[in-house]
C-alpha cells in the first residue's frame, strides 16, 4: 500500500456541470510504474491527467496522492503545493501552454526558480538536459521561432529540470518526426529506469508497448473499459475497434475489394 502514488475511486467530473468527462473512474497507480492511457477523442484521457495534476478536481468520488486527498483546499497550503509541484511534472499536449518566457533558457529555468531551487543546482541540471535533449543551439532563441518538435523538447526540459518523481504526459509524440519520437521514448524509458513513474496518454499505439507496464483503455462511456499488459491490449483487435482505436480500410486489388483493420497513428485533438 505504501507505494501507491495515485488512487481514484468512483470519480466523476463534468465541464460546466453538464458535459460529462469522467463517469465512475477507478484506478490505482504505483510508484515506478509505466502507465499508458488510450482511447478515442472525448473519452476523458486529458481530463484524467489534469485531475492527477491537481489542475481540476473531481465532482464526486475520491482522488488521493500518496495517501492524501487531492482537493482545492489542500492546494491552499503553500507547503503542500510546492511539494506536490516538485514531485509531479505535467507535460501538456500543446507545448505553447507551458512556454511563455522570452527565450528558451528562461522557459526551462522558470519552474525551478519559482519552486526555490538553488541556482547552482538549476545550472547543473540545465547542463545535463542540454546534452540529453541536444538543445544547446536553441537556448537563446524565442520560443515562437521553434518547430513543434523543438517546442515539445523544451516543454519536456522545463519539466525534467525539476526532477519530479512522477511524469504525466499528454500526447508527447503527437506531430513529431520518427527520430524525435525515438529520442522521447528513450528518455521516458531512462527516466522510468531511474525509478520515476511515467503516465502517458497517447493515440500512437506504436509506442505503447515500450512505454507501458499497464495499458488502460478509456471508452465512450468516459471510464475504463479494460486494462492489462500492453501486448494483450494491443492484440485485442475487437477491443480496439470497438473503442475507435482501429479503423477499417477498404481498397481494390485486381478487381477485388479488400477490407482490413488499421491502427490509428498519432491522430490527435485538443479535447479528450
Amino acid at each position: 500500500m505504501d507505494n501507491i502514488v495515485f488512487e481514484l475511486e468512483d470519480v466523476y467530473f463534468s465541464y460546466l456541470g453538464k458535459f460529462p468527462a469522467l463517469c465512475g473512474l477507478d484506478i490505482r497507480i504505483n510508484q515506478g510504474q509505466k502507465i499508458s492511457i488510450i482511447g478515442a477523442n472525448g473519452s476523458g484521457k486529458s481530463t484524467f491527467l489534469q485531475i492527477l495534476d491537481g489542475l481540476i478536481f473531481a465532482d464526486k468520488g475520491a482522488v488521493s496522492f500518496c495517501g492524501q486527498q487531492l482537493n482545492e483546499k489542500i492546494f491552499d497550503s503553500v507547503k503542500f503545493s510546492q511539494e506536490f509541484r516538485r514531485k509531479v511534472g505535467f507535460i501538456f499536449q500543446n507545448p505553447d501552454i507551458q512556454l511563455f518566457c522570452p527565450t528558451v533558457k528562461e522557459d526551462i529555468v522558470f519552474g525551478p526558480l519559482q519552486l526555490g531551487f538553488a541556482k547552482d543546482q538549476i545550472q547543473k541540471r540545465l547542463e545535463k538536459l542540454i546534452v540529453t535533449l541536444d538543445i544547446k543551439e536553441l537556448l537563446d532563441r524565442p520560443v515562437q521561432q521553434l518547430s513543434i518538435g523543438e517546442k515539445r523538447k523544451i516543454a519536456i526540459a522545463s519539466t525534467l529540470i525539476i526532477d519530479p518523481q512522477i511524469l504525466i504526459l499528454d500526447e508527447p509524440t503527437a506531430g513529431l518526426d520518427p527520430l524525435t519520437t525515438r529520442h522521447i521514448i528513450d528518455l521516458l524509458i531512462e527516466e522510468n529506469n531511474s525509478g520515476k513513474t511515467i503516465i502517458t496518454a497517447t493515440h500512437d499505439l506504436h509506442i505503447v508497448e515500450e512505454i507501458s507496464d499497464l495499458v488502460y483503455v478509456f471508452g465512450a462511456g468516459k471510464k475504463i473499459v479494460k486494462f492489462g499488459q500492453a501486448e494483450s491490449i494491443l492484440n485485442d483487435t475487437a477491443l480496439l475497434t470497438a473503442n475507435n482505436l482501429v479503423h477499417i480500410h477498404r481498397h481494390k486489388h485486381k478487381d477485388k475489394v479488400h477490407i482490413h483493420p488499421h491502427v490509428h497513428l498519432d491522430h490527435h485533438g485538443e479535447n479528450h
